[in-house]
Order: C-alpha cells, then sequence, then structure tokens
C-alpha cells in the first residue's frame, strides 16, 4: 500500500533541545493514525515539520510523495491543517471564514459556490452558517475548522489535538466527523492526542511518543498486549511506557483562551 506521510530519522532541534529525535514512521494512503504523547513528547513539532510550517535541523520526510523541504509547495496543496489555537475568526460568519479559504486554496467562483455549503451541510453547519462564528460552541468552531481544512479535498488531513477544551458531547461529534470524512472520502487523517480514549476510538495504529523520540508503535490491541493484556487499557500502556500519568466545550472566547492555555512546546 501506498505511504501518504513517511519520515526517516527526522529530527529538530531548538538550540540545545532536541524536540524530536530521529524519528521514523510511515502512515499508509486511507488510514487514520494516531501520534501519542503527553505535552512536551514533540508531537505538534513533527506536525509543523510535515505541514512545511518549521524545518527539519536533519532527517527526511514526505508528505503525498513530495519532500517537505525540497517541495513545500507540493505538499501543501496535497494537505489540510487544523491546529490545535483557535483558527476560525469570531468576527466572521462560519460561510465567510469559508469563502475566505476557499481564496486561500485558489477555488474558482462555480467551485466556491457548490463547495463552500457543501462543507458547511457535510459537517452540520448549515443552519448556522451566516452566524457569527463569536456566538459558536467549541464544538461548532472546530467542525468549522476542519470543513475550513477540507475545503479543498485534500489527500492528507492533520489534526492537532482535535478536541482539546471540549466537552465528551462535542468531543464525540468531532469524532464521528473524523470518522466518517475517512470513510465517506477515503483521506488519510493524522491526529495528535493526549486522549488515549480518543486514540483508542479512531486510530488503527499509534505512536507513542516521550521526549522527542518513539517510545512504542503499533495497533491499540498490540500494544495492550505488549504490557500483558488482561484488561490493560491504552492509558495503561501510555504509562507503561512514558512514566507519566494522564491527567469542555464552550464560547468562542472560552474556547481560544483554553486552546491558548493548553498551548506548550511540544
Amino acid at each position: 500500500m501506498t505511504n501518504a506521510v513517511e519520515t526517516f530519522d527526522l529530527t529538530r532541534r531548538f538550540g540545545s533541545l532536541t524536540a524530536v529525535d530521529c524519528l521514523t514512521l510511515r502512515v499508509e494512503a486511507g488510514e487514520l493514525f494516531g501520534l501519542l504523547g503527553p505535552n512536551g513528547a514533540g508531537k505538534t513539532t513533527v506536525i509543523k515539520m510535515l505541514t512545511t510550517l518549521l524545518p527539519p535541523t536533519s532527517g527526511t520526510a514526505s508528505v503525498a510523495g513530495a519532500d517537505v523541504v525540497r517541495h513545500p509547495l507540493d505538499v501543501r496543496r496535497a494537505i489540510g491543517y487544523v491546529p490545535q489555537l483557535l483558527s476560525a475568526d469570531g468576527t466572521l460568519t462560519g460561510r465567510e471564514n469559508l469563502l475566505i479559504f476557499a481564496k486561500l486554496y485558489g477555488m474558482s467562483r462555480s467551485e466556491r459556490k457548490t463547495e463552500i455549503p457543501a462543507a458547511l451541510a457535510y459537517m452540520g453547519l448549515q443552519d448556522f452558517a451566516d452566524k457569527l462564528v463569536r456566538q459558536y460552541s467549541g464544538g461548532m468552531i472546530r467542525r468549522l475548522e476542519i470543513a475550513e481544512a477540507m475545503l479543498h479535498r485534500p489527500q492528507i488531513v492533520f489534526l492537532d489535538e482535535p478536541t482539546v477544551g471540549l466537552d465528551p458531547v462535542a468531543r464525540q461529534a468531532v469524532w464521528d466527523h473524523i470518522t466518517r470524512l475517512r470513510a465517506d472520502m477515503g483521506t488519510t487523517i493524522l491526529l495528535t492526542t493526549h486522549y488515549m480514549e480518543e486514540a483508542d476510538a479512531l486510530c488503527g495504529r499509534v505512536t507513542i511518543m516521550h521526549l522527542g523520540r518513539v517510545v512504542a508503535a503499533g495497533t491499540p490491541a498490540e500494544l495492550k498486549d505488549s504490557i500483558g493484556g488482561n484488561g490493560a487499557t491504552l492509558d495503561d500502556v501510555f504509562a507503561h511506557y512514558t512514566g507519566d500519568a494522564l491527567e469542555s466545550g464552550g464560547t468562542y472566547r472560552e474556547t481560544g483562551r483554553t486552546r491558548r492555555t493548553a498551548r506548550r512546546l511540544h
């Protein structure tokens, strides 16, 4: 099967700090892949390198067959990216936010006319299309941001902690939409999360990072078996390999505050 994402010894240093240390992984086309780890593990740094926002210090990475350093424009055309921090503009409506993204993607007027309503409907936001985003709940904002990333029908979508700050009901709604995107469109999805139940519910395979290095990889079932099975959870796996025990959806303002608070050097 074709690999949508491949890295070999991918490394990123910030001065004396090695945030990502010789990461080698592959994500198959059509796969829903999870990159797990505690805060500071290097997850977001990996995403930023794969989306061409941050150059690697050494090593290689390709996305949709394009090298992230030598062919960044080809990578950007092939991907959608939903960052952890709030990216939707609260002073605009949902439709206006999507219009801006459509223009950035170079979509024609006729494409915008069909694709924007389709994206709103697909994410269950058609009844709120002309309301200001600052009036949206946290879960609705996240669905809008996913719609923005999917508007140009990318091959691969990167989701950086897609349900951070959401309550359980909103989180489940986002899970449902992520699963449906993969099923309906065959989109490859790479997500980062520190919610182990999220990874267990969504991901076919996961890689666990700790202090910039891979410490475990496999399917959720394989990882549970690796520590003895017998009722083990992915939380148990996480604690075993990282030594860490793991520790609400609101308004637009609350969502922005929650995501700013959650921002750390990953």
